[in-house]
């Protein structure tokens, strides 16, 4: 097996960094990921998009006055820019020369919950993303701080329903609970008082700000020590405490490599990300440096993403749908922007129920014989939006041995796809492409095809 494919797959979404790892090694090509650059320019899908809190509150006046046809525009229009911005991401993904900025993106949009379903303001859900995006490789803690004080986040988890006198706990719990320590790491006490700490703080113009009339100006105990506490203060305590790397490290080494790693790495890990200080870039070098040298292909099933991205890359598919490929993703459980809840896309046996190994063998099918992945079912105006009613055909291209045999072919193909077969599966591949296949045949691409639209639907290929 390809060690650089596999690395390329888990520090991307294809086998294109390969090469270009083998070449210059993995620690080079982790720099070259860490320093790539952050395009900071507003996409121009949200120049009419509102902005602010006084701009949404003139939508929702519009909303409140207008009739049931202009209420269903207004809403249509709000929720194709919400498609676009998936469309937008999904091209950043594929096409950025170090994707590991955005697999991280990914990780911390699925950590730092918050969807457009509920903030409904797509530049606020940009705004967090960009963040997520710059602040990738940084410092866990500092990121922790900016991110509970984006609108998104405070609008998502109810903070702006928090004040004196009238607490919502929301935020101060998960921010506990998902975002730092884990359950079992606080006290009941920890989150209510929290809350305290956290009254008050709402929407602003470019990101939370406290609202004096609403604050709690009274000292609180916070996990044992007293004070009036503010977000920042209580953050700084939070990073105090003893366990506070290990539910980070977990959710790392899940994202990238194993489905259920072992609580001796966990440990290890994070004791390292405490030991630098919860810088995150060191510790993705260490994870990356020291796994890269184990035998641990196929220890996680890969998330839709990883699925589908590489069959793109492996059929050469030019200009992929980017709005249908949202709907797949969505049609996975991995709808971006829109996860069903605030723990996030659960992953690991999540992504491969029935349903979605169905899904994924008919996009097989439909790939590998160049139809696009329109799927007709349209149950509200995203879907509609997301999956337009076109009969596409796609230009594939699948690249193969032209001088080998049947078994040099399937042997190449395996080591692209990254999986190991058991005899009984080799004797089935050696049905589909047999032992007289001639590559120079009329109808040898098709033989081929056959070959590997077979090994994607193989238990094997959801692995990574």
């Amino acid at each position: 097996m390809n060690n650089y494919k596999l690395w390329s797959l888990r520090l991307g979404y294809s086998g294109k960094q390969a090469e270009m790892m083998a070449s210059i090694g993995i620690e080079k090509f982790l720099e070259k990921s860490f320093s790539s650059q952050v395009d900071h320019a507003l996409p121009d899908l949200l120049a009419n998009s509102p902005k602010s809190l006084e701009d949404f509150k003139v939508i929702q006046k519009i909303r409140k006055e207008a009739s049931p046809e202009e209420k269903k525009e207004l809403l249509k229009k709000e929720v194709k820019t919400s498609i676009e911005m998936k469309s937008w991401w999904i091209e950043k993904m594929m096409n950025e020369e170090f994707p590991l900025r955005e697999k991280m993106t990914c990780f911390w949009h699925n950590h730092y919950v918050a969807t457009f379903q509920k903030v409904k303001v797509n530049y606020w859900i940009f705004q967090h993303n960009q963040i997520l995006r710059e602040n990738a490789f940084g410092n866990f803690k500092d990121l922790t701080k900016k991110m509970v004080k984006t609108n998104a986040i405070v609008k998502y988890l109810d903070n702006v329903d928090n004040r004196k006198g009238k607490l919502n706990e929301n935020l101060s719990r998960e921010l506990l609970e998902l975002f730092t320590l884990g359950i079992g790491n606080y006290t009941e006490t920890d989150i209510k008082n929290g809350a305290k700490g956290l009254a008050g703080l709402g929407i602003g113009k470019e990101n939370a700000i406290y609202r004096p009339l609403f604050e709690n100006n009274e000292s609180f105990e916070y996990f044992g020590k007293n004070g009036n506490f503010k977000i920042d203060e209580m953050i700084d305590i939070i990073f105090e405490q003893k366990n506070i790397p290990y539910l980070l490290t977990r959710k790392i080494l899940k994202w990238f490599i194993y489905d259920n790693p072992k609580e001796d790495l966990v440990t290890y890990y994070g004791d390292y990300l405490r030991e630098v200080n919860f810088e995150i870039r060191p510790l993705l070098t260490k994870i990356f440096t020291e796994e890269f040298k184990k035998e641990n292909a196929g220890s996680k099933i890969k998330n839709p993403l990883e699925y589908l991205l590489p069959i793109f890359d492996e059929l050469k598919v030019e200009n992929p749908n980017k709005k249908i490929t949202a709907f797949f993703l969505k049609e996975q459980g991995m709808d971006l922007f829109n996860q069903a809840n605030v723990k996030g896309w659960t992953g690991g046996n999540a992504w491969i129920t029935s349903q979605i190994y169905s899904q994924r063998n008919n996009v097989a099918d439909l790939l590998c014989n160049g139809k696009n992945l329109n799927n007709r079912r349209k149950k509200d105006s995203e879907n509609k939006e997301m999956n337009p009613n076109k009969e596409e055909s796609l230009k594939i291209n699948l690249v193969w041995d032209k001088n080998g045999n049947n078994k040099t072919n399937i042997s190449e193909l395996k080591n692209r796809l990254l999986f190991r077969v058991d005899a009984q599966t080799q004797v089935d591949f050696e049905t589909i492409l047999k032992y007289d296949f001639d590559p120079k045949a009329e109808n040898s691409d098709q033989a081929v095809l056959r070959l590997f639209n077979a090994m994607l639907k193989t238990p094997e290929y959801q692995l990574i």
